[in-house]
């Protein structure tokens, strides 16, 4: 146990020791998703890869694009953006350059790359399995 309470290993809602899950506000009231932006762990990688699939693009421009194909039940924030854009361009899935916005300033663009789109095709699988049973289960009589 730490001061305030919490054991080691528990989360809060922001990802820092404190609070317990159990003491979150809205898990009391049973909601089941906290806020608008919460994502299961790795989905985040593979919306990065889905839709740097389409064209490549900046930062800002793949926030946008996330949020509006979402229709805004998920928004990301760059705290967990570039940590993420780093972490895929470390493992090859998507590379990038410095290039020139429409709005005439630089930015870096992040395109998919070969590995890439495999990794795309493997964690999209992945989520069809995932989420059909996470279905079935919820459709449970």
């Amino acid at each position: 146990m730490t001061r305030n309470g919490a054991r080691d290993g528990d989360r809060t809602h922001e990802g820092q020791r404190g609070r317990r899950d159990g003491d979150d506000p809205a898990r009391s009231r049973g909601d089941l998703i906290r806020s608008r932006g919460d994502l299961i762990k790795g989905t985040l990688d593979m919306l990065i890869l889905k839709t740097l699939a389409l064209e490549p693009m900046h930062g800002w421009g793949i926030c946008e694009r996330i949020e509006q194909r979402s229709a805004d039940v998920l928004r990301l924030n760059q705290g967990s953006l570039y940590p993420a854009l780093h972490r895929l361009t470390r493992q090859g899935w998507i590379a990038s350059s410095w290039e020139t916005t429409e709005n005439n300033r630089r930015a870096r663009y992040y395109r998919l790359t070969t590995a890439g789109r495999r990794a795309l095709e493997e964690e999209h699988r992945h989520w069809l399995r995932l989420s059909e049973a996470v279905n079935r289960v919820m459709q449970a009589g």
